[in-house]
């Protein structure tokens, strides 16, 4: 089997056990699939601190790294409390947005490449799809690729991305 084909199966495998994923609600924004899903509410909750909730609702598209309530228990004790308060709505707002690419990019647009994404808040991701399997900035994996929103995509990872 060449590369191209090869990376078009995996690309396809991956996207099929991402779909295949049941505790991941399918329909509705970026917004409305996270807040539908029990895994989201630590996203939920800092993305309404945030006041970014009308921005991820809006027509997009955005690709959204969505980190798991695991992967924001795992920051050290008292991290997200904290963020959560009005006047760390700067540096709040500078993680979320860490956390969301403008425009549209599947899994198959990162496997099997290495790059540079350019984040919203401006820094960029490093994305290394070249293991079969996409990770960020090194060792956060994403557990769940290519759930459809209306207005973009969502990545499910397993750790929290901190801006450089």
């Amino acid at each position: 089997m060449n590369r191209r084909n090869f990376l078009k199966a995996s690309a396809a495998a991956t996207l099929a056990a991402g779909l295949a994923t049941p505790s991941l609600a399918m329909g509705g924004d970026i917004v409305d699939i996270a807040a539908g899903n029990s895994q989201f509410s630590t996203l939920v909750a800092a993305v309404s601190a945030a006041g970014l909730v009308d921005t991820l609702k809006s027509r997009g598209p955005f690709t959204v790294f969505a980190p798991t309530n695991a992967a924001f228990a795992a920051l050290p004790h008292g991290t997200v409390e904290n963020l959560l308060r009005p006047e760390n709505r700067d540096q709040l707002v500078s993680i979320l947005t860490y956390h969301v690419l403008p425009g549209q990019f599947d899994a198959s647009l990162l496997l099997g490449r290495r790059g540079r994404l350019i984040t919203v808040q401006g820094d960029s991701i490093i994305s290394d799809g070249r293991s079969g399997a996409v990770h960020l900035n090194g060792n956060t994996a994403v557990t769940s690729p290519n759930v459809g929103a209306s207005n973009g995509i969502i990545h499910v990872i397993n750790k929290v991305l901190l801006p450089h």
